[in-house]
């Protein structure tokens, strides 16, 4: 199978390392305590490399923080007012309030509040020169792309 096919070329993602790193060669078995000592603390480096190569650009995490605030922050919020607004209610005997009403609507508050983590995440723009759009559909469907092509590349590799 050629490697310029499309199923093999996807938009690699903006802060996703260029190439592969050269492995390390292998040290004999009969190596001392100190070789395995300067192995490991040379795999440590590596890491550490590898880590600030796949690091998410500050610019772009803080883009996604503030989304998340947004589009999490905001109905969670809102979950919790529904209960303490019912309980003022109901403790006022303004009128009788249900439990499960209160039960669903302070849970169905929550639950965006959960889906807008995802969402708050895949709709902030990846690229770093880019701000995107208020709503962010635009780069949702994009991010979303690139991660369900990355989790299909990953399943076909093993």
């Amino acid at each position: 199978m050629a490697l310029d096919t499309p199923e093999n070329t996807r938009e690699s993602l903006p802060f996703e390392p260029k190439g592969k790193k050269a492995k390390a060669p292998k040290v004999p078995a009969t190596a001392t305590a100190t070789a395995s000592s300067s192995r490991s603390s040379a795999a440590e480096r590596r890491r550490n490399l590898s880590l600030e190569e796949t690091r998410i650009p500050d610019v772009v995490s803080k883009r996604m923080v503030r989304r998340i605030i947004g589009f999490s922050g905001l109905p969670s919020g809102l979950g919790i007012l529904v209960f303490f607004a019912s309980y003022w209610v109901v403790s006022n005997d303004l009128f009788t309030l249900p439990t499960s009403a209160v039960v669903l609507a302070s849970m169905g508050c929550f639950g965006l509040g959960v889906l807008g983590l995802s969402y708050g995440v895949l709709s902030a723009s990846w690229e770093e020169a880019e701000e995107g759009s208020a709503l962010g559909l635009a780069e949702f469907r994009t991010n979303a792309g690139r991660m369900i092509t990355a989790w299909r590349e990953g399943r076909a590799k093993s």
